[in-house]
């Protein structure tokens, strides 16, 4: 069976949620599909709002320089404000509803502009960030802050003038803003054993990929070669959570973006995600959102 859920690229991501006319009013430019930096009120502006969840082919950085923003990455509403750094990494599921008052640069590029000619596959191992499992929000100082509002600036400057011509100019100034953010990023594993954040990133990095076929904590113990016992206990000193939680709530996750995307009825749904009793998937929507699957779907027709 093809998987349903929908991947944008930049460009994609323009056509389906950016209004037409407001695209044109605000001058957005789309760049090629891999690179793109515009101020963020000039995308909020023109968004068809609510952005229900999605997932993108490409990171997404929103650092803002005045006022906050909100919005949900993954299963969890996360918030910036005025000198700090909102990050959707490539692949993570994400919706946002509100217009806010804010100011700053949003950011989007996939690894290949990331790379480039001037890097390669191993440079992707320096940015935590960009990663899943990573920490979605950095709290740079001040100093830092001045320092990576004065490179989005130069990157902005050169993008509105030259669009993506320059390109190698444009990668050497996102890696100094990548690097500066590095500086001050703190993990969400903090002070936790690195053999046990290893073991739970490797989890979350597989959970990520395979929850269509793999939905028991053994199976992903199996893989990572060590006990269920020690997987649950160990993702869950280093998350809060048990590894069986987070398989719940990636399911539960992938389940809103088809309900989003699709007509398909509860059952075809849940058999997309590999659940075959949709009866036992209804009642796992229900404990982690609060309504059944499909409540959720008419609370998406009213919006």
């Amino acid at each position: 069976m093809e998987y349903k859920i929908k991947t944008y690229d930049t460009s994609g991501f323009m056509d389906k949620y950016i209004d037409l006319k407001l695209k044109k009013e605000e001058k957005v430019n789309e760049g090629n599909g891999t690179f793109l930096i515009m101020p963020v009120q000039q995308m909020l502006k023109a968004s068809k709002l609510p952005v229900p969840p999605t997932r993108a082919t490409t990171h997404t950085l929103i650092f803002l320089t005045e006022g906050k923003a909100s919005m949900k990455i993954g299963l969890h509403p996360v918030h910036a404000q005025q000198g700090e750094c909102m990050i959707v990494p490539a692949g993570q599921i994400f919706s946002y509803r509100e217009y806010e008052i804010n100011d700053g640069y949003i950011i989007v590029f996939d690894n290949h502009f990331l790379i480039g000619k001037i890097g390669n596959t191993e440079l992707l191992k320096d940015f935590e960030f960009l990663n899943v499992w990573g920490n979605p929000t950095v709290h740079p100082d001040t100093q830092t802050a001045t320092y990576i509002i004065q490179t989005l600036n130069r990157i902005y400057n050169e993008y509105a003038a030259n669009g993506i011509k320059n390109q190698e100019l444009l990668q050497t100034y996102l890696l100094a803003a990548l690097f500066e953010l590095k500086k001050v990023y703190k993990p969400l594993s903090l002070n936790k054993s690195k053999r046990a954040v290893e073991i739970s990133n490797r989890f979350k990095d597989l959970v990520h990929t395979n929850i269509r076929e793999l939905h028991k904590v053994s199976d992903y113990a199996s893989i990572i070669n060590v006990t269920t016992n020690h997987l649950n206990k160990t993702v869950k000193v280093v998350t809060g959570r048990p590894a069986s939680k987070w398989i719940e709530e990636m399911l539960i996750i992938e389940a809103k973006v088809l309900l989003f995307q699709t007509n398909d009825p509860i059952n075809a749904i849940a058999a997309e995600l590999g659940i075959l009793d949709h009866s036992y998937f209804s009642r796992l929507f229900k404990k982690l959102e609060g309504v059944s699957p499909r409540r959720f779907r008419k609370l998406i027709d009213k919006s």
